[in-house]
């Protein structure tokens, strides 16, 4: 069992570190946290922006092992950043100081981008004190109002990554209001189709459970109050949000509330990806580069 970030980034196990290329490495506090992971011995650091500017920074911090590259004309840094993705020159990709939308456009681009077969979607994984072990949640961030065929690749694409940590067969359940099937409310269909799927092998191996509500999840003694029979209850590993919105407020209410920790990834791309803001911590900032690094781990 996995019950915190600690044990998480016990299980990277690299033989080379990880090429972790930053788009608009000019944010002091992000490099600080890059030369934290570097000095763990988990990432080599290749730096996108101004040369002079990058390199002044990353002196300044004592960064060891980087190499700086300038966008090409016609490339801002997001661009610049998945084109050395592209072409091999990095195995993780980190927003640094660019915009959003621009960094998610050039990530997104058709012809130039990083896209994979399926639908991208955001991962947060999350250590609440109260639980006793990590929670993998999506999609809160990037995939407004998923439907069947979406929440599908979104939960593909979670499945994928817990596999790629070792959980073998992963205990996912679906959030619901209720855990009573009704055609008027779309999430206890959706919860219900999801759960067929991977009783007929369209999903890979997971114990899967859905619709359920947040009580019957977490606690077992509701799940028993309500006469549920649960394989899962209390043990949960991954929830798949109904919509972006509760997978949201979910996540900011452990975060707020519990003071819980936490990292988050991109998925669904042909190489690891952290979105990530410039207002994150340097705990949150240093998990996801460990959630990275164990995704690039199974790529490498």
């Amino acid at each position: 069992m996995i019950d915190s970030f600690v044990s998480l980034e016990k299980r990277l196990s690299l033989e080379k570190p990880v090429k972790l290329c930053v788009a608009g490495a000019t944010d002091k506090d992000l490099l600080l946290a890059v030369k934290a992971a570097q000095d763990r011995g988990y990432v080599e650091a290749v730096l996108v922006g101004e040369r002079e500017t990058v390199t002044e920074l990353a002196e300044r911090i004592s960064l060891k092992k980087y190499s700086v590259f300038m966008p090409e004309e016609g490339r801002n840094p997001a661009e610049e950043a998945v084109h050395l993705m592209r072409i091999g020159k990095a195995d993780l990709l980190m927003k640094g100081v660019v915009d959003t939308t621009t960094y998610m456009r050039a990530i997104l681009n058709r012809d130039n981008g990083l896209r994979g077969d399926g639908l991208v979607s955001a991962l947060g994984v999350y250590e609440v004190a109260t639980y006793p072990k990590l929670i993998f949640g999506s999609d809160s961030g990037i995939n407004v109002a998923p439907d069947l065929e979406q929440k599908k690749d979104i939960f593909r694409n979670s499945l994928k990554i817990l596999h790629d940590m070792g959980y073998a067969m992963p205990k996912v359940a679906f959030l619901a209001a209720s855990e009573i099937i009704n055609k008027n409310v779309q999430a206890t269909v959706d919860a219900a189709a999801l759960v067929d799927a991977v009783a007929s092998g369209e999903i890979g191996p997971c114990i899967a459970e859905g619709p359920l509500a947040l009580d019957v999840i977490f606690d077992s003694h509701a799940a028993k109050h309500k006469n549920i029979e649960s394989a899962i209850s209390g043990d949960v590993d991954l929830l798949i949000f109904p919509n972006m919105e509760a997978g949201n407020v979910l996540a900011k209410s452990w975060l707020h509330f519990c003071k819980a920790k936490w990292g988050g990834l991109v998925l669904g791309c042909t190489k690891p990806i952290i979105l990530g803001s410039r207002s994150d911590t340097a705990e949150v900032k240093i998990n996801s580069i460990i959630l990275g690094c164990l995704s690039a781990q199974a790529q490498m």
